[in-house]
């Protein structure tokens, strides 16, 4: 338990920028409008795109004889970076079917 408030202690500064991006983002992407959502999905997989071919640039350049820190953070930076962009499209799909007109039989 004294090791986790050393921890935080030492690290306080870190915690808080963390914790106030959380609040802030909350807040920031509560209030946008549905017209302009598309256009940040996309800004955001793209950006997505690019954590995806770094992480494959690290695991391609990591030390595979070991378990390194480098093939670790590009593995999970090619995961999550997946599941962004897939789950981006997705809702970028939803989104536009949202503004289609329905077809009448």
């Amino acid at each position: 338990m004294e090791q986790i408030l050393v921890y935080f202690f030492t690290y306080k500064e870190a915690i808080f920028v963390i914790a106030l991006s959380i609040f802030l983002g909350i807040e920031v992407i509560s209030n946008v409008p549905s017209v302009l959502h598309t256009p940040l999905m996309s800004g955001a997989n793209a950006i997505s795109g690019v954590i995806i071919i770094g992480g494959i640039i690290l695991v391609g350049h990591a030390d595979t004889t070991t378990l390194s820190l480098e093939l670790i953070l590009g593995f999970f930076a090619v995961i999550f970076g997946t599941l962004n962009v897939v789950g981006g499209f997705v809702v970028t799909d939803r989104m536009l079917e949202m503004f289609k007109k329905k077809k009448r039989p």
